[in-house]
């Protein structure tokens, strides 16, 4: 397939062109800026079997950004334009999420073939090498992509997630009451994607209550109905379905065979989780994650699940030294 490069365009009304179609490089409007993202441009890319939807901007080193769930691109509003001082940002959808739409659904987008996807977005744009920051969703996706494709990131920051082998092993009946949309997202098709039909904004808001993010000084109202709105259409709901189910299935299976053979994360981590998600007695993220990296830090931040969202100081105040480290300056935590 192809591969088009739209910088620009509004993101919501694309013009139906096929691939093949598409010049290498098309430039829009330079007045034209992304909701939620001023001074930024709109990302339209087709690479790696998915026409990518998100946003770019800022100068110097590539930083992947990706989000989790139930969200979009849009989750890195409040820390993208700090970062973009020194780094060259791409900040897709997640294949399915959001409008980033891929071209079939099957085989099954397991964290595997996002992976590998995501890597033919970073290669398109020009970028062999980059560093990466995933939070929920996009965490699960960035290591995956560390491990398949060594020597490709230089840093990687995972935002509230352990690895999905060691999450699935130490669920309790508490985990499962708390985070029950990973076994009902998961149950075999279609019976999710029904049951979801039936109210999308009730579920969607639910799952923001359960992440401590019902404030809108977590999520404000604009930033709020463009995750309900994109919660809305069955395409999106089926491909978050099929996330959950490939996390169950493909995902730990590939993580234990990763395990098995002694494979680990080649480039330093940054591992980051909010405090009021420990759970006493369990091991500590930082532990977990030495046993798939040998170079691993991190700390906890304060607030909810969404970190980007809740804590945005905090998290830049982590992430910021950290990639400025793969510049050649030490890394000194600002936490």
């Amino acid at each position: 397939m192809a591969n088009g490069i739209k910088l620009g365009a509004d993101r919501w009304h694309r013009p139906s062109i096929p691939a093949a179609a598409l010049p290498d490089v098309q430039v829009g409007p330079e007045n034209w800026e992304p909701p939620f993202f001023p001074g930024f441009r709109s990302l339209d890319v087709e690479a790696g079997g998915v026409r990518f939807a998100g946003v770019m901007g800022g100068a110097g080193p590539p930083l992947l950004l990706l989000h989790g769930f139930p969200e979009t691109h849009i989750t890195w509003r409040k820390v993208a334009p700090i970062l973009a001082r020194r780094h060259s940002l791409v900040i897709p959808d997640l294949p399915g999420y959001g409008a980033s739409r891929p071209c079939a659904m099957t085989p099954r987008w397991t964290k595997r073939r996002v992976g590998a996807a995501l890597v033919a977005l970073m290669r398109a744009l020009g970028y062999k090498r980059f560093a990466l920051a995933g939070h929920d969703r996009g965490a699960r996706a960035g290591y995956r992509l560390v491990l398949d494709h060594p020597g490709t990131v230089t840093r990687f920051a995972s935002l509230t997630v352990v690895p999905t082998l060691d999450a699935m092993l130490a669920v309790g009946h508490r985990f499962a009451q708390k985070n029950y949309h990973w076994f009902l997202l998961g149950q075999d098709a279609d019976l999710p994607e029904r049951l979801l039909a039936a109210a999308p904004d009730d579920f969607i808001n639910r799952v923001f209550k359960v992440m401590n993010a019902e404030s809108d000084s977590v999520i404000e109202a604009a930033a709020r109905e463009t995750y309900r709105a994109a919660f809305r259409d069955p395409a999106v709901r089926h491909a978050m379905c099929e996330d959950y189910r490939a996390a169950l299935n493909e995902d730990v299976a590939q993580d234990q065979a990763d395990r098995t053979a002694g494979r680990k994360l080649n480039c330093p981590v940054l591992v980051l989780w909010p405090r009021p998600e420990e759970v006493a007695r369990r091991p500590n993220p930082i532990d977990i994650w030495k046993n798939w990296a040998n170079d691993v830090r991190g700390l906890a931040t304060t607030g909810g699940h969404l970190q980007p969202e809740d804590r945005p100081e905090e998290v830049l105040a982590a992430l910021t030294p950290f990639f400025a480290a793969s510049e050649g300056e030490p890394y000194t935590s600002g936490v």
